[in-house]
């Protein structure tokens, strides 16, 4: 039996990367997944990978900032599946590297919508139903950045540690309804997205990317980025039964990096 069978999981940010893979591993738990996502044929293509798999998922396309896509959101999760045991808050763009005084209310406003707001509404939305089903699990994806920061991030490091202050608050707040709330809080994830922050960071030190990436690796003690299948790891443990008395914490995944 799978460490989610039985249980039905939203995964926000779930049409590549994190999501995807995030997706996968908690239908092969036995989950029921809500995949979803602003791209819809991307997203559209995590469920039929689900489904291909062996496994139950639908897609629904959508902007988890926007109140009225997450209100759709749930109706259609509810009638796809009866309930939602799970929230996974893994939604979010890291925005643009510029230096903070180049840094727009544009380029502010779209980070904490992504990041930030998207959360809150996930979770505004997903709590009445764990209520009423007499408990949940909500794991918040933030990241290091929001707890030892990072240049030229400014919106992106407020974001995320907004994340981290809506999981201590919430973890109080919800568990006399028997609902947990924890985070995850990755280091630097090999991929698309941190090839991109690279590339921005070298750009503004005007240093080489390489130079940049080696300097990355090089404050890791473990010497090396973690990956997609690390983060899922530690989301599945604490959506899952095994951390039923966990809540109002922050898993570092960092290759050991100082968490700040």
């Amino acid at each position: 039996m799978g460490l989610l069978e039985g249980k039905v999981a939203i995964v926000t940010g779930a049409s590549k990367g994190i999501g995807r893979v995030m997706s996968l591993r908690f239908a092969r738990e036995g989950a029921r997944v809500v995949c979803t996502a602003r791209s819809a044929d991307l997203v559209k293509e995590t469920a039929a990978q689900v489904g291909a798999a062996g496994g139950k998922a639908i897609a629904v396309m959508g902007d988890a900032a926007v109140e009225e896509d997450v209100r759709r959101l749930v109706a259609e999760s509810l009638k796809a599946f009866g309930k939602i045991d799970v929230l996974v808050n893994n939604a979010g763009d890291g925005g643009v590297t510029k230096p903070v005084q180049d840094y727009s209310m544009e380029d502010w406003r779209y980070t904490i919508d992504s990041c930030l707001t998207s959360s809150y509404l996930c979770t505004r939305f997903v709590v009445p139903e764990m209520i009423k089903a007499g408990g949940g699990a909500i794991v918040n994806i933030s990241s290091g950045a929001g707890r030892r920061g990072l240049p030229y991030r400014i919106g992106y490091c407020s974001a995320k540690a907004g994340q981290v202050g809506m999981t201590y608050g919430m973890a109080l707040e919800l568990a006399p309804h028997g609902i947990r709330v924890n985070c995850v809080a990755p280091g630097a994830v090999d991929g698309d997205r941190i090839d991109r922050v690279i590339a921005g960071q070298a750009s503004v030190k005007g240093i080489s990317v390489e130079a940049q990436r080696k300097a990355m690796i090089e404050r890791m003690p473990l010497k090396r980025f973690v990956t997609a299948e690390d983060i899922v790891d530690a989301t599945l443990f604490l959506a899952s039964d095994m951390a039923r008395s966990v809540s109002g914490q922050v898993v570092a995944v960092n290759a050991g990096e100082p968490a700040g």
